[in-house]
């Protein structure tokens, strides 16, 4: 998932200044494409990754002068060159890879918690930047799917860009050239993050939970039975909903990108959890359990969408921990093939 929800989180509860890195275009092959982010702290900690290391260390060297000076900055680093003077390793990657370091200075970190805030009320946010003739950032604007916008822009902002945000043609990352401008500008899309409703506290739900939480979902757990619903055993869920299957699905404003996996093992429930998710038309509905009690569980049960069962990747799991591996598998699957539907052009 993408490392902006961490990187968000970080810029506003620490005092520390830091410095935001973001690919802006790839040349050829790259571990991390247009879009991608991380951040380097002035204490010298990082939060996320543009690449399996090759590019960090050279990045960060950096971020001394960029603090003192507040000035940003962009750099190509040459993967496909086999001369170790290039930039200073050779890395055999192949690609050609163009990032932009940006101190955060109290302008920047308002607007960027103002994204944040937007993306935690389930809102898509493109961002636009551009270039001075140096490689600097000269003005970037932030433009939400509810048509919203926030920013530093200079100069008046492009009809044109209006146009294609209206249009869908900003969802993919990248440059893009805008004949108005003359130039090209840096467009990304963020997305808020994915959603995990867990329906069914048990023991089994704990490493679900835990792992989904840790590569980037935002879990909501929810159960009736207040001895399993604890916080105690779901630390990095978002939520935890204590209630009866109508109730704790009131709770939720769902919307088409979010998953669910019903694993109450109360067979009764979960008929009824299954009923009621199902009206909701969400990304994924899936059911625990085996595949003969899954198709007597929905044989009396109108369907209006698509339920998955058995749940996950078939790869042999046995026990908690991989059945939460295999699932999470499966949805990163679908999330990855969802999103790239959505950045393509409409």
């Amino acid at each position: 998932m993408e490392e902006i929800h961490r990187i968000l989180e970080a810029i506003r509860n620490t005092e520390q200044r830091s410095v935001l890195a973001t690919i802006t275009q790839v040349e050829g092959s790259a571990y991390r494409k247009e879009g991608a982010s991380m951040l380097f702290l002035e204490d010298g900690s990082q939060i996320g990754l543009l690449s399996a290391g090759c590019l960090e260390a050279s990045l960060s060297d950096y971020v001394p002068e960029l603090l003192e000076t507040g000035a940003s900055r962009s750099f190509v680093y040459d993967m496909q060159s086999s001369d170790p003077l290039s930039w200073g390793e050779e890395s055999g990657c192949g690609g050609v890879v163009h990032v932009t370091l940006e101190p955060v200075n109290d302008v920047l970190k308002d607007h960027l918690c103002t994204l944040k805030n937007y993306l935690v009320h389930q809102t898509d946010v493109s961002l636009i930047k551009r270039f001075s003739t140096d490689g600097s950032v000269a003005d970037y604007r932030f433009l939400t799917s509810d048509r919203h916008q926030f920013g530093e822009w200079r100069v008046e902002f492009p009809q044109e860009l209006w146009d294609l945000a209206s249009s869908k043609k900003l969802l993919r990352s990248g440059m893009m050239y805008v004949t108005s401008m003359e130039s090209d500008v840096f467009v990304h899309t963020y997305y808020p993050k994915p959603r995990l409703m867990i329906f069914g506290a048990g023991p089994d739900a704990r490493p679900l939970a835990e792992f989904a939480a840790t590569i980037g979902f935002s879990v909501i757990v929810a159960d009736w039975r207040s001895t399993y619903c604890d916080r105690r055993y779901f630390p990095k869920a978002e939520s935890i909903l204590l209630g009866f299957p109508e109730e704790s699905i009131r709770m939720i404003h769902s919307t088409p990108y979010d998953y669910a996996i019903v694993m109450t093992h109360n067979y009764k429930r979960d008929e009824q959890l299954v009923r009621l998710l199902s009206e909701r038309q969400l990304c994924y509905l899936g059911v625990l359990g085996s595949k003969g009690r899954t198709e007597r569980l929905l044989r009396d049960v109108p369907l209006q969408m698509k339920v998955h069962s058995p749940v996950g990747l078939a790869i042999g799991a046995v026990g908690p921990e991989e059945i939460a591996v295999s699932i999470l598998a499966e949805l990163i699957s679908i999330y990855r093939k969802q999103s790239n539907t959505r950045r393509c052009y409409q």
